[in-house]
């Protein structure tokens, strides 16, 4: 199987799991020549957030803003948060990533980091965002409420919303979709999710995208097992109809 050099690259959300993300990187083994991009969700639920976080700082990593980053900074650089939202984020894992930082405080450059991190990346034929854009609102009006959020509006839409690019999305555990057992990947209209559950005990699969030569490398955080496949033989197809149809059961 020959490669094209200069690859591009898209991680999942990554959840705290280090020592996975070292593997599935030693696995892919970027080039200065690679472009490399994360999807967003580096913090929370695993052991390991600040190690994932300097990591990806200190290599100039392209990164997007996810929902737990999202969350981070609105507790943390915001005054008179409800008891409510604080104890949400740490239930959602936030306990995990304060516990990862030294004196379990989180330095200022890494806030000012998460700031700076933006809600999607255009690379032309791809567009990259955490969680999907909505289909009922111009691209301008969003903002990362949709980006960083949504789910089924974005995922039961019945025609791409760019007529040339893919999005590539993380979020929403690909199992979560119907039909999709844990590890591989989902796609719907003009769209492809690429977060396997790394840190769930249904699944701990973190997934590296090769987006040039359509290459999935995936590491178990749990059994430490590295695999490879191509992009056709990981990934599962939903029709916007499967989604409708949940969201209507879990109305009733």
């Amino acid at each position: 199987m020959s490669e094209t050099s200069q690859r591009r690259i898209v991680i999942g959300d990554v959840h705290g799991h280090y020592e996975g993300l070292m593997t599935l990187l030693e696995a892919i083994a970027p080039s200065s020549d690679d472009q490399v991009y994360f999807l967003g969700d580096l913090i929370d639920r695993g052991p390991h957030s600040s190690n994932v976080v300097n990591f990806v700082k200190q290599n100039n990593y392209g990164c997007l803003l996810g929902n737990h980053e999202q969350m981070l900074l609105n507790i943390l650089t915001s005054q008179n948060i409800p008891t409510p939202a604080m104890q949400a984020w740490l239930y959602s894992g936030g306990q995990a990533t304060i516990a990862s930082y030294q004196e379990a405080t989180i330095p200022h450059e890494h806030l000012d980091w998460f700031k700076a991190l933006p809600t999607y990346i255009d690379l032309g034929d791809v567009w990259l965002t955490h969680a999907g854009i909505d289909p009922n609102m111009p691209l301008a009006e969003q903002s990362a409420e949709q980006f960083c959020w949504i789910r089924d509006e974005f995922h039961s839409i019945t025609k791409p919303y760019f007529p040339d690019k893919l999005i590539i999305i993380g979020h929403t555990i690909t199992f979560t979709f119907p039909g999709v057992t844990p590890g591989k990947l989902a796609q719907g209209q003009g769209w492809l999710d690429i977060d396997t559950g790394a840190y769930h005990s249904r699944s701990g699969w973190l997934t590296g995208l090769d987006i040039t030569n359509n290459l999935i490398y995936q590491i178990n955080v749990f059994s430490n097992c590295l695999r490879t496949m191509p992009l056709a033989e990981g990934v599962i197809t939903i029709e916007p109809s499967q989604i409708t149809e949940r969201r209507k059961k879990q109305r009733a």
